[in-house]
């Protein structure tokens, strides 16, 4: 039988963080703690735990640091918290490789909601149509064990990543709106503001080495959302 899932919450303020870490205990999780971002980046990289909760302010290392230190050895998802009401943080941790975002102070069942649908996503089984092996030109989609290709070389990503990619193949050849991707991906609806899943397109198209002026693979159709240029095989 599987044991409990394993939670690395990352957070210097020793009071905040053991109150965090007994109300997720309490919740049946097994959670690790550290405050220092440079030891924290060595204990993802080793533990590989089930989910990273990470305050961006740590010393040593800060949030950002770490996501960019840990998502070559790293793919499981990374929540961020932070102090701050800024777009720009919240936009360059998802750059970074971050799938959530969560502004501090957050509310315990709210903190409870986001990790249980990140570990929904990258362990639940997949629905019959994405469970399937997709291929669209050089790109191929294992939804099974949860791996992507491009020309036979294997692509590193990321639970987000991988779930949008997934998503685009399977309507390869359709225009897919940002409302669709938010309610697909994320249940919610798309607010008109949010640059979130823009990120993820750029970060997406890098991995698969896509010109973003003349991408070959994930297109931008202006005004609507994006396209999975090909035929699904």
């Amino acid at each position: 039988m599987d044991g409990p899932n394993t939670i690395l919450l990352v957070e210097d303020d020793l009071e905040l963080a053991e109150l965090t870490k007994e109300r997720l205990e309490r919740e049946g999780f097994r959670v690790l703690h550290e405050e220092n971002g440079q030891v924290a980046a060595e204990t993802i990289t080793r533990e590989q735990p089930d989910i990273v909760v990470l305050d961006i302010m740590l010393p040593g290392m800060d949030g950002f640091d770490v996501c960019r230190a840990v998502r070559p050895a790293y793919t499981g998802p990374i929540l961020i918290l932070t102090a701050r009401d800024d777009d720009l943080d919240e936009i360059l941790g998802l750059e970074l490789g971050a799938d959530d975002f969560v502004t501090k102070p957050v509310k315990p069942r709210l903190l409870l909601a986001r990790v249980r649908a990140l570990l929904r996503r990258s362990k639940s089984s997949p629905s019959p149509r994405r469970a399937e092996k997709m291929v669209v030109g050089e790109l191929t989609v294992d939804g099974t064990r949860r791996e992507a290709e491009i020309a036979g070389a294997q692509i590193e990503l990321t639970t987000t990543e991988f779930d949008l990619l997934s998503y685009l193949m399977s309507r390869a050849g359709e225009v897919v709106s940002r409302q669709d991707i938010y309610q697909t991906l994320f249940q919610y609806d798309y607010d008109g503001l949010d640059r979130s899943v823009d990120v993820y397109i750029s970060r997406l198209r890098q991995k698969l080495g896509d010109n973003p002026e003349a991408p070959h693979y994930i297109k931008t159709v202006r005004g609507v959302g994006y396209l999975m240029a090909g035929e699904k095989r």
